[in-house]
């Protein structure tokens, strides 16, 4: 991949340029940073949930875990979607921004646009993770996966990505000076489009304060949209831009040309079209239509080819330089991440493939299937790409291979104990869930038996993840030694290559950047064959108005119809939207992250029914905003959990969990029975779900404050008499059991009489 090859007149006159790497090692340090902070949280969440049974069973040694799961913000549901933004968005993110800045400079032979939209790029996205460090541990959430941030910083968000981050990118593809665009080009545009798209459709909403707001969409309907976004969110920021990354970093690592030219295109296009419908395969066996998750499996099942292409071309493009990888940690690593993209985009086809999925769906076995990737696959190509980096960056050598083969061997050996050991409890799970005896009732009709099997494999999870985090502090003292090392003063080499001219034709349409990036055996025939793309890779708001047509058509075939035909969506006569204080304790459930353990979704399966009761439909959901399915069960399912414990029972079950269920690992709050109701927000509230067209009557709009307080106030009685505490009728914990106690009550209940018509009462007149 030549960096400095150019196809020119003989007479354009020269232009020199510098690059500007002071943003990339910004972008570098904030990915070192953000490494860290991300793999420790996760590590404490992978704590919490053995910290309640190591407690109880050597309180003199884990008794300091308590606070793990005694202190308010930082209980495992408002912990773990800070884990998954601080992994994702920090960690991964700032490694993106590091390597396009890196390497479109060069594959461009321009510096970017602006280097004050670099600036307000790099600045911002740091101050939306710092909003989001302090927001999510304080309970502001909008409850959806992967977009729990609230509408201030999703605007944010929409405007440092497409606004700086987005502008400077595609006007530097613009003013570049080579000719044609390389493959990883492909792959960053692809992204930065795509994520823009899922991440301002997903996130429409009304906002009901200044960090509250609810989805536009609700129940079915936001099912199938969160899941459009979280599986593309999947595909578009984590695959995608590290495909991008693989393309440019591991041929500069292995001195070898990219395995074949027409296969990175079919690579490219069937991702970017085929990815897009695989989003509903998340919501098997659900309240979704037959048709959509059937369309998400097939088109999941399609995907195995053109990803395992992508291998091939990663793993090929090493050929004749194997025995560099014995001595270069930099391609070690490399060769771990794309063997495990490979693994991933075998298991996740595998996963949505309906039968395996009855027995994988809220297991642990997804949790071992995203960690493979997010670990093996991002963390591992992260990493090499670091490491390679940093020499070059710093113009210091690298402080120690020695070390850097302890931290690619610590990684390694603890990215494979963690997948592992989840896929193993979540194999356990999902067979015991569905157990039954000879008599053919449930072999363990307690939810709390299938909990506590798993706690050995939790602890190994913990000891995988703590292995890779050590790896990452030896390679993190690794880095910044070769920092230290740097001269006073930078070297900033002057480049020099003509600008392009319109009306220029190649003499040779195979030289140019295909020199290094093809074998010279194959080049002319392959890329001659390939000459259609050859002339869009010249054009890059063609070529990105291509990947908007494909990547539109694929989200609207796959949207509209569950929006547009109203037969996919049940109505039920006796489902009425939420009270007030119903809709207040909801938004004391998603604070508190209730949906990153408990599901609402009893799917039509004998097992499932036999435990929970009647399995759902989606009439069920169409005041939900947004929507609680859930993707994971910690804890029991609590779609019909409304009226199954008395008032008393959840109290005292919320305040310490383990009183009526000593096993129990599910944290404590205690701080909702001393906390006063924000009786203001219960208006703001309701006017809001008013604006969404939710059906409340004339009264509940203009005395929802009155309403709430008068059946907060019932509640309360109802504890005090069944033996409870006193003293909670404006206390939120009574909210959140007025929510509880309402859910799948509605679907249950005796439809409300039709209202006699004069004809009725008088059918013998006409």
């Amino acid at each position: 991949m030549s960096e400095i090859a150019h196809d020119s007149s003989p007479n354009t006159p020269l232009e020199r340029f510098s690059y500007d790497d002071a943003i990339v090692r910004k972008f570098f340090f904030a990915t070192v940073l953000w490494g860290v902070v991300g793999l420790l949280v996760g590590l404490i969440v992978a704590l919490q949930l053995v910290a309640p049974a190591a407690v109880e069973a050597k309180p003199e040694i884990f008794g300091w875990m308590r606070i793990l799961y005694e202190v308010e913000w930082l209980s495992f549901g408002r912990l773990r979607p800070l884990h998954t933004n601080a992994a994702i968005f920090a960690f991964a993110g700032n490694a993106i921004f590091c390597a396009v800045y890196y390497s479109t400079q060069r594959l461009c032979k321009a510096r970017m646009w602006s280097g004050l939209l670099s600036n307000l790029h790099f600045w911002g996205w740091q101050a939306i993770i710092v909003s989001a460090a302090i927001t999510l541990p304080l309970g502001f959430t909008q409850g959806k996966e992967y977009a729990e941030l609230e509408w201030p910083i999703d605007i944010a968000i929409a405007v440092v990505w497409a606004g700086f981050f987005g502008v400077n990118f595609f006007m530097t593809l613009i003013k570049r000076r080579e000719r044609h665009l390389y493959v990883a080009l492909w792959f960053y545009i692809a992204t930065i489009i795509t994520v823009a798209i899922l991440h301002i459709f997903n996130s429409l909403v009304v906002p009901a304060g200044a960090l509250k707001s609810y989805s536009v969409y609700a129940g079915t309907q936001d099912a199938l949209v969160q899941w459009w976004y979280g599986h593309n969110a999947v595909a578009f920021f984590l695959t995608t831009p590290f495909l991008g990354l693989m393309y440019y970093f591991l041929p500069k690592a292995a001195n070898r040309p990219v395995f074949s030219y027409k296969l990175s295109i079919i690579h490219f296009w069937s991702l970017v079209f085929v990815y897009i419908w695989a989003g509903p395969h998340h919501l098997h066996y659900t309240s979704l239509p037959e048709w959509a998750t059937t369309l998400g499996m097939v088109f999941s099942l399609v995907l195995w080819m053109p990803s395992w292409g992508g291998m091939i071309n990663g793993l090929m493009t090493l050929r004749g330089a194997w025995q560099k990888v014995a001595t270069d940690p930099v391609l070690k690593f490399f060769v771990v991440g794309v063997t495990f993209y490979g693994m991933s985009t075998f298991e996740g086809p595998l996963l949505s493939v309906k039968s395996v999925n009855l027995l994988s769906h809220y297991t642990d076995w997804t949790i071992g299937h995203v960690h493979g990737g997010t670990l093996g696959w991002n963390g591992m190509m992260i990493f090499g790409m670091l490491y390679w980096l940093a020499p070059r960056l710093f113009q210091s050598d690298r402080f120690s291979n020695k070390l850097a083969e302890w931290h690619f061997w610590l990684a390694t050996l603890g990215v494979f104990i963690y997948w592992l050991s989840m896929q193993w409890a979540g194999i356990t799970q999902g067979l015991m869930w569905r157990a039954f005896d000879a008599n053919g009732a449930l072999q363990y009709p307690d939810f709390i038996e299938t909990v506590t099997k798993l706690i050995p494999m939790y602890w190994i999870r913990a000891i995988g993840g703590a292995l890779y985090l050590g790896g990452t502090l030896i390679g993190v003292f690794n880095l910044l030694r070769c920092w230290m090392g740097r001269p006073k003063q930078y070297d900033v080499p002057v480049h020099s290559a003509p600008a392009l001219t319109p009306k220029y034709k190649d003499a040779n349409p195979y030289r140019s950047d295909l020199e290094n990036v093809m074998p010279v055996a194959r080049k002319i025939d392959e890329v001659a064959k390939m000459d259609w793309h050859r002339r869009w890779e010249r054009f890059p708001i063609k070529f990105t108005i291509f990947v908007v047509i494909s990547v539109s058509v694929a989200s609207l075939f796959s949207l509209v119809p569950m929006f547009v035909i109203k037969s996919n969506i049940a109505t039920i006569k006796t489902v009425k939207p939420y009270t007030p204080l119903e809709l207040y304790g909801r938004d004391i459930y998603l604070a508190e992250g209730c949906y990153n353990c408990h599901s609402q979704m009893i799917r039509g399966i004998w097992a499932e029914t036999k435990r929970y009761g009647a399995y759902s439909e989606n009439g069920e959901f169409v005041y939900d905003h947004p929507f609680q399915w859930g993707s994971r069960r910690i804890g029991p399912d609590l779609a019909r959990v409304g009226g199954t414990k008395s008032d008393e029972w959840h109290v005292r079950h919320l305040i310490n969990p383990r009183n009526p269920i000593p096993e129990s690992i599910m944290p404590s709050y205690p701080h909702l029975a001393k906390k006063d109701i924000d009786w203001d927000q219960i208006q703001r509230s309701v006017n809001a779900m008013v604006l969404l067209q939710v059906p409340y009557t004339d009264d509940e709009r203009t005395n929802a404050i009155a309403l709430a307080q008068e059946q907060a106030r019932q509640l309360a009685q109802n504890v005090v008499d069944q033996g409870g505490l006193e003293g909670l009728d404006e206390k939120r914990i009574i909210a959140l059991v007025a929510y509880l106690q309402r859910l799948g009550t509605d679907k249950l209940a005796t439809p409300e009489p039709e209202p006699e018509t004069a004809d009725d009462a008088n059918p013998e007149e006409e």
